[in-house]
């Protein structure tokens, strides 16, 4: 029987175990330009006890970026601070990989340069409200963009990829999950689009794929993967045909071959639909009434997923798998910091006087 602490080949990268820590905000990126700090190279070196580290999301250009310091990787000031952090992990014995994350229609508009607004499939706002360091305000109607800059946008993504492998990361991930832009060009409620990149389930999915093609090419199939969150409705986003859209997404993703699908779980009848149909390797945030614990373990020995992810267990607990391995202790997560939906809908960010 397959255990949670087994290593696994991930397309050529041998992990220690299938234990993953995902993608979670942190806004720590103190550093000129939008550059991480020394204090997160130690926040991702204390975890890399994990199977994979994938830090958390990278805005790939500037107006990919939505809240306050938020990490990025589209420049060269931001390449080289990210070397303190891939080189910690990997004197530790870790694997890491960046996420690549793009926030569409949710962000700060003040954050952004002057004569950029954020951007998205359509002319569309987002419902409801969103953290800034002047407090809550809502969320603005962003500029829909035009067939040639969702290409340029897709080219980003590439250019970001190669950013990340240049500051020394093992793969990334593209986060197409919460409600930013590539989640909300798979969803009707956001993407009223006509052209190519909307319409049908083939249509919407198809800057999705892309994305992930154009990774691949920059970078290699096997240094990249995908997380979505099908059905969560988070940031305005509704999903009425989730079956067809993405069954159509894996279709096209085994196209491209990447490393691994990391989802977020609404219905587990769509995650055995998605794990039967994904040729690669299937990572799983379960659906839980609180987060993923040493209960969900049971996951990977009866093979519902190759690889399972916990959000809240290692902000609390940086050294996890060996707490799992023996039943815990465990420090209990922080729960003030959750934002919603899923384990993975925790955040760590600091107070607006940090």
């Amino acid at each position: 029987m397959t255990t949670p602490f087994d290593p696994i080949d991930l397309a050529g990268l041998r992990l220690r175990n299938r234990l993953v820590m995902p993608a979670m905000g942190r806004a720590r990126a103190f550093g000129p330009g939008g550059t991480v700090t020394d204090s997160m190279a130690t926040y991702y070196a204390q975890r890399a006890t994990a199977g994979l580290i994938i830090t958390e999301g990278s805005q790939p250009s500037l107006v990919g970026q939505g809240f306050p310091n938020t990490p990025g990787l589209h420049s060269a000031e931001q390449i080289a601070a990210w070397h303190r952090v891939t080189d910690a992990v990997h004197a530790a014995g870790g694997t890491v990989f960046a996420q690549l994350a793009h926030v569409g229609r949710i962000g700060d508009p003040d954050l952004l340069p002057e004569g950029l607004v954020h951007v998205a499939p359509s002319v569309i706002a987002a419902p409801g409200q969103l953290f800034t360091v002047r407090g809550m305000k809502d969320f603005s109607t962003p500029r829909a963009l035009t067939s040639q800059e969702v290409r340029e946008t897709i080219a980003d993504f590439a250019r970001a990829a190669r950013n990340a492998m240049e500051a020394g990361f093992d793969g990334v991930e593209v986060h197409a999950a919460y409600g930013y832009l590539v989640h909300q060009f798979l969803a009707p409620s956001s993407n009223l689009r006509t052209d190519e990149w909307g319409g049908s389930a083939e249509g919407r999915v198809r800057f999705a794929a892309e994305v992930v093609a154009a990774v691949s090419a920059a970078i290699g199939a096997q240094r990249t993967g995908i997380r979505v969150s099908p059905g969560i409705r988070y940031n305005g986003i509704e999903e009425p045909d989730l079956e067809p859209t993405y069954a159509h997404l894996v279709r096209r993703l085994n196209e491209t071959g990447p490393a691994y699908l990391h989802v977020v779980e609404s219905s587990r009848d769509l995650t055995n639909l998605l794990r039967k149909e994904f040729s690669g390797t299937f990572i799983l945030n379960p659906a839980t009434d609180g987060f993923t614990s040493a209960a969900d373990l049971t996951l990977i020995e009866d093979g519902t997923a190759d690889m399972l992810s916990f959000g809240a267990l290692f902000l609390a607990n940086p050294d996890l798998p060996a707490r799992l391995r023996v039943g815990g202790p465990y420090n209990a997560p922080d729960t003030t910091t959750y934002y919603g939906g899923t384990d993975e809908g925790y955040i760590d960010y600091p107070s607006l006087d940090a």
